[in-house]
């Protein structure tokens, strides 16, 4: 089991790479990281340093992964924070040739482009991830905002969800698993995590905590990515990336901690 994994890395906290990576090998799973940034930290801090790699680097470590047979043996391909439209460009060259190498890959993409109303990657990403990256996938785990912005239709409802889902998959199978959602619906004082496969909605509520740690997104795209590799089926994946999150979070706000507690990673029952 192998799940290949592009996206940011940082020294403190647990964002991307950092987030992902020790998620998906606590499940027993193998994980090729490959980093988009090197960082010390998220953005939330009064500083960071380190800085977007370069396309050529990104490009070059991608033909290492595939000069190894990595796309063979690898069951996911999970994206997520690109950088730049350079890096951008050059993943969805990757993905493109990983999809059509290997028949059986499940590719999910985590398009990371904002957040509370506003778009925070560079411009030129958004294009790349619309036109490039959302036509190749399996599954898209976006937050609310970034589903709208997809879809172009505002989520109030559940049928307005199945239409965003709808408008973003057109004619081909994809699953999307919405999070961070605040529905009409919704009980109040939760947030629901929803998978809409085929027009069908399988939500998940939970608590909503007064925390926002960062890296929660990467976090359950790793985490679903990892149950998927092992050959859980989708429903059951994301119910049980949803509830290690909550747990991690419960432990987090417990701990009064800024980044995630990930250490031991929970392991709900199957």
């Amino acid at each position: 089991m192998l799940v290949i994994s592009i996206q940011s890395q940082v020294v403190h906290g647990h964002v991307g790479n950092s987030a992902a990576v020790p998620a998906i090998q606590a499940a027993g799973v193998n994980v090729a990281a490959v980093p988009t940034t090197l960082l010390s930290n998220h953005p939330r801090y009064p500083s960071m340093r380190g800085r977007v790699l370069d396309a050529e680097l990104v490009a070059d470590l991608l033909t290492g992964v595939e000069e190894r047979g990595l796309i063979d043996e690898a069951t996911v391909l999970v994206t997520g924070y690109l950088g730049s439209p350079g890096n951008a460009g050059v993943v969805a060259d990757f993905v493109e040739r990983a999809r059509s190498r290997n028949a059986k890959l499940v590719y999910l993409c985590d398009p990371v482009i904002g957040d509370d109303g506003r778009v925070y990657v560079a411009d030129g990403i958004l294009d790349v991830v619309r036109h490039r990256l959302l036509p190749a996938a399996s599954m898209i785990t976006p937050n609310q905002f970034e589903l709208e912005l997809l879809s172009g239709v505002t989520v109030v409802d559940p049928d307005a969800l199945r239409s965003a889902a709808a408008a973003i998959a057109g004619q081909r199978r994809i699953d999307i698993v919405a999070t961070g959602c605040t529905l009409a619906d919704t009980p109040e004082g939760q947030v629901e995590t929803v998978l809409c496969a085929d027009g069908r909605l399988s939500r998940f509520a939970t608590p909503l905590l007064p925390i926002r740690p960062y890296g929660t997104g990467d976090l359950l795209a790793g985490l679903i990515a990892a149950h998927l590799a092992k050959g859980t089926a989708t429903e059951a994946a994301v119910r049980l990336a949803v509830e290690t999150i909550f747990a991690v979070l419960v432990r987090t706000q417990e701990a009064a901690a800024s980044e995630m507690r990930l250490v031991p990673l929970p392991t709900p029952n199957s």
